[in-house]
């Protein structure tokens, strides 16, 4: 199996939506986190366009192995990130890992 995916689906406090968007988006601090690891493919920002508040991210990297290894050597910083985003949201949930077939 080639590839890695998660998605996290999110509901966006009203008053932080702006700042989720710049935080979550392409040029946001989550995906410079991100690329500065091996295996990083990229990050998409879904916003639902039934309900304002929802969103989706989908994050892909190259194979599990390498996203656990961002995991192990970033900690420090997505725990930071993490914490910082904290107030973004009035709910969120991982969807899912999935494997890309090839």
């Amino acid at each position: 199996m080639a590839g890695y995916t998660y998605i996290w689906e999110f509901y966006v406090a009203p008053s932080a939506q702006s700042q989720f968007e710049l935080t979550y988006g392409p040029r946001g601090p989550w995906v410079m986190l991100f690329r500065d690891a091996p295996g990083y493919i990229e990050t998409l920002l879904l916003h639902d366009q039934s309900d304002p508040l929802r969103y989706v991210t989908v994050d892909r990297w190259v194979s599990a192995d390498a996203h656990d290894a961002f995991r192990s050597h970033f900690s420090r910083q997505y725990d930071e990130l993490d914490r910082q985003c904290r107030g973004f949201t009035t709910r969120e949930s991982l969807i899912g890992e999935f494997g890309e077939q090839t």
